[in-house]
């Protein structure tokens, strides 16, 4: 190998830091300080990387510890721009501004999905794959420069460049109609169950709903209006829809059981009438067996059975006597 590629080699990684390096500057703002973290959270855990100890190296823990602090950061930014708002629509704002269909777009928008190291594989068929390397990357920021750095992040890198809030804030999403449609399109069951009615300090009217799927309790959620409840709880069951697959799992699991049911064919009712038989049935016999030869019986001539011997004449003693004598020179 000539020294020319002995050094290109040894140049490869550092260029390729320090690409990364540069395109993590265009997307934050600033230079990281731990490249590390970024590393890891642009690492989809389809490559099956693990580190030193044999723990799974990927962007999940980092993707963990970024939704946390998208929420609080976000939800400050919505509390702050709209003074005298309802904590309702707050929590929808911040909702909207946080799902995963948004923080895709915003991940694609800023070009990091490009920077996202995978299989290939996984994220063709996975629409949040690019939000959660999104969430996983705020987490690295988070760990980086602290909390301060990711609420300036998200201030002015992506509000007024990539999202227009009021825009975001004032369109309806009707998460109720989005939790419907699932339920159909899957043959779901879906119903929503009224937990309780309050009244707030004011006399006004507060609503309690449950969210039902096939029979497994869903999100909670409270408003001023039954709509506005069914709302809340609708959003919050499509979160936990997206977050928990043994939430999905228990409720096809439910589906299935109710199904089988449903296709089973009912068992024939006995006839009453029907004639029971408790005679244990006889082997039968061969046919020559069922008409069988009699024995061979000696036949009996009149000389061997002479009904002269027997006689109702009283013999007397000299009759006997001679008789005798006469049946004893007989056989001599």
């Amino acid at each position: 190998m000539r020294l020319k590629d002995i050094i290109d080699r040894i140049k490869l990684p550092f260029r390729k830091e320090k690409e990364l390096f540069s395109a993590l500057y265009a997307i934050l703002g600033f230079y990281p300080r731990n490249i590390e973290y970024y590393k890891q959270a642009l690492m989809h855990k389809s490559i099956r990387k693990r580190n030193d100890k044999g723990k799974p190296l990927n962007n999940e823990r980092l993707e963990f510890l970024g939704d946390a602090i998208l929420d609080a950061a976000v939800g400050y930014i919505v509390y702050r721009h709209y003074g005298g708002k309802r904590e309702g629509f707050l929590t929808n704002t911040r909702s909207k501004l946080v799902s995963r269909d948004t923080l895709g777009k915003l991940a694609n928008e800023m070009g990091l999905g490009q920077l996202l190291v995978s299989s290939g594989h996984s994220t063709s068929h996975n629409s949040y794959v690019e939000g959660n390397a999104f969430e996983a990357l705020v987490g690295a920021i988070y760990l980086d420069r602290g909390y301060d750095a990711c609420l300036e992040f998200f201030e002015k890198r992506v509000l007024g460049k990539y999202i227009n809030l009021d825009k975001v804030a004032f369109k309806e999403v009707n998460f109720k109609s989005k939790l419907l449609e699932w339920s159909q399109k899957n043959r779901v069951r879906m119903e929503f169950q009224m937990l309780k009615q309050l009244k707030d300090d004011n006399g006004s009217p507060i609503f309690s709903f449950q969210v039902m799927l096939e029979g497994i309790e869903g999100e909670k959620g409270k408003g001023y209006s039954k709509k506005e409840a069914q709302q809340m709880a609708s959003r919050e069951t499509l979160q936990r829809l997206k977050r928990e697959p043994q939430f999905v799992d228990a409720i096809f699991n439910a589906k299935t059981e109710r199904t089988k049911m449903e296709e089973e064919p009912a068992m024939a009712v006995p006839d009453t009438e029907q004639e029971q038989n408790f005679m244990i049935e006889q082997e039968k016999m061969p046919e020559k067996a069922q008409t069988p030869e009699m024995p061979d019986i000696p036949s009996l001539s009149d000389e061997e059975f002479d009904l002269s011997d027997i006689s109702h004449k009283e013999k007397s003693r000299e009759d006997i006597i001679a008789e005798a004598e006469a049946a004893a020179f007989a056989e001599e």
